[in-house]
């Protein structure tokens, strides 16, 4: 290895390792003059940090950033810096890691890390190691854009930088300042990002591609876009305003009964920034302090809860390593936010069928397009033993609540009784009225709604008109279809109601079942 005997007589060698360099230790080790000597930066190390950087990955460019300002301290502090090639020909390292250890074991020098891993597996070698913990990095440039009734903050270079104020549903679109961001700024932004990302405990970076990074960094959720994925740097930071507790939705107790006693496969539903990982928090707390086992599944992981919660990352495990992990360790509930794919949706339909309680968060504008999102999925007989419950979430609050059964029946608007058929049917939770019928026709599977028909008002007429015929009828109306129960003893002349009843339907558009008992 061409570094030993670097340092000559009396000199002490030190070299860094990605992590300080990265965090900005070694720059402040330099500038508080606790460096002297001889500071060595590895020639793989620059090349990783350039391959990185024309990668479009951030942490490149903020490495070679950090270097360029480390080599202009060393310079007026007196510090000689030097670059040396470490591997020989024919050697392989399986990290840049392994190679700085090997490189400090062979020269003597000491090893500059903020890893504590790193640290270890040094000293087990007999390096001499500086070992510097990691600094609490702080987001200063991006949080002065927050206030405390912030949701978001939206930064974009070329264009002045704007700020959602309010809560869910309620909330205007500010202007923070007339002055527009020049890219250098946006980029500086990004930067602190990702530095405090790689150095805070609490802080993932849940997804880094060439063209966009996604960190969960405390309450702050990051989406930093840059080119050539956008035309310009790009900076959309999301901060929860509170963290609500189930109670605080004032749910109706049957609901709450529901929840408790009988939905377990549950979906919430609603438009974006409506608050429903909001309240999937809210109900997750909830179950946990019903002293049920529960976990999340998210991408990225937002949600604020107790350290009992195990929250999954679907970004570093696989649909089938979460499968069966969640299957071996048996949680009582399940919250899967954000599910878009169809290995999201089969992952909660295997989970459910398993008979793990599952809570998916859905984008739907409306209640029932939640539902749909599972009909070309599964078999539609297999809906209502997946989703049992489906919660609609409008402003931050509970607008609507369907439940999910199903039976054989004459689909509303048929007339023809062989053309009864399995229907799964949607009704409003709370008031028990039938909303929608879900069926195969042919080879498609429909959904129609069921219109409202003034239930009372058309309850009354026909009792009316029937009573003047047979007193004894029953009648029931539910949606657009009318049930006339009639005792046989105390029919007169089926003929002629059975006319009757046929003109009621043409009139109104109704379907009258007679069923005489």
């Amino acid at each position: 290895m061409g570094g030993t005997g670097i340092g000559g007589i009396g000199v002490e060698v030190f070299v860094p390792d990605v992590s300080v360099i990265t965090d900005g230790t070694l720059r402040r080790l330099v500038i508080d003059g606790r460096l002297s000597g001889r500071l060595v930066i590895l020639k793989e190390v620059v090349d990783s940090f350039e391959e990185q950087a024309r990668g479009g990955r951030a942490v490149g460019l903020i490495g070679l950033e950090e270097l360029r300002l480390v080599k202009a301290a060393c310079e007026s502090r007196g510090v000689e810096f030097e670059v040396v090639e470490a591997s020989g020909r024919g050697r392989r390292f399986s990290s840049l890691e392994s190679l700085t250890r090997t490189f400090c074991l062979e020269s003597g020098a000491t090893l500059i890390t903020s890893s504590r891993i790193q640290q270890l597996a040094a000293e087990s070698l007999g390096v001499k190691v500086m070992y510097v913990p990691p600094p609490r990095a702080r987001l200063t440039l991006l949080s002065r854009f927050f206030d405390e009734s912030t949701m978001s903050v939206h930064l974009k270079e070329g264009a002045p930088p704007y700020a959602k104020k309010g809560y869910p549903g309620h909330w205007t679109l500010v202007k923070l300042t007339d002055t527009p961001l020049s890219r250098e700024e946006v980029e500086a932004i990004a930067d602190e990002v990702i530095e405090a990302a790689r150095t805070t405990p609490e802080a993932v970076v849940e997804v880094e591609r060439p063209g966009s990074t996604i960190v969960q960094l405390g309450d702050y959720r990051i989406v930093i876009a840059k080119p050539p994925m956008s035309d310009g740097w790009e900076i959309t930071a999301v901060r929860p305003l509170a963290k609500p507790r189930l109670e605080d939705y004032r749910l109706p107790p049957k609901l709450v009964r529901r929840l408790e006693e009988r939905a377990e496969g549950i979906l919430i539903a609603g438009a974006p920034g409506m608050g429903k990982t909001t309240f999937a928090q809210a109900l997750a707390e909830y179950y946990m302090r019903q002293m049920k086992v529960v976990k999340t599944i998210e991408s990225p992981r937002d949600m604020r809860l107790p350290p009992d919660v195990t929250q999954y990352s679907k970004v570093y495990a696989s649909p089938d390593e979460l499968h069966d992990i969640l299957l071996l360790s048996r949680p009582d509930y399940t919250v899967f936010d954000e599910m878009r794919t169809d290995e999201d949706f089969k992952l909660y339909v295997d989970l459910r069928l398993a008979g793990i309680g599952m809570i998916g968060v859905v984008h739907a504008t409306s209640p029932i397009d939640a539902i749909q999102r599972f009909l070309r999925r599964v078999d539609l007989g297999m809906i209502p033993s997946i989703i049992d419950t489906v919660i609609f979430i409008e402003e931050g609050a509970v607008r609507k609540v369907y439940e999910l059964s199903m039976t054989v029946k004459l689909p509303t608007g048929l007339r023809e009784a062989e053309l009864a058929r399995p229907v799964v049917e949607v009704k409003d939770f709370l008031t028990g009225k039938l909303e929608y019928e879900i069926y195969t026709f042919g080879e498609q599977t429909i959904v129609v709604p069921v219109k409202g028909l003034g239930v009372a008002g058309l309850e009354s007429k026909l009792r009316r008109i029937l009573h003047s015929m047979v007193p004894t009828a029953e009648v029931k109306v539910e949606g657009s279809t009318v049930t006339i129960v009639v005792p046989r003893e105390d029919l007169r002349s089926l003929k002629r109601l059975r006319r009757k009843l046929r003109k009621l339907e043409n009139e109104y558009g109704i379907s009258i079942n007679l069923r005489l008992v």
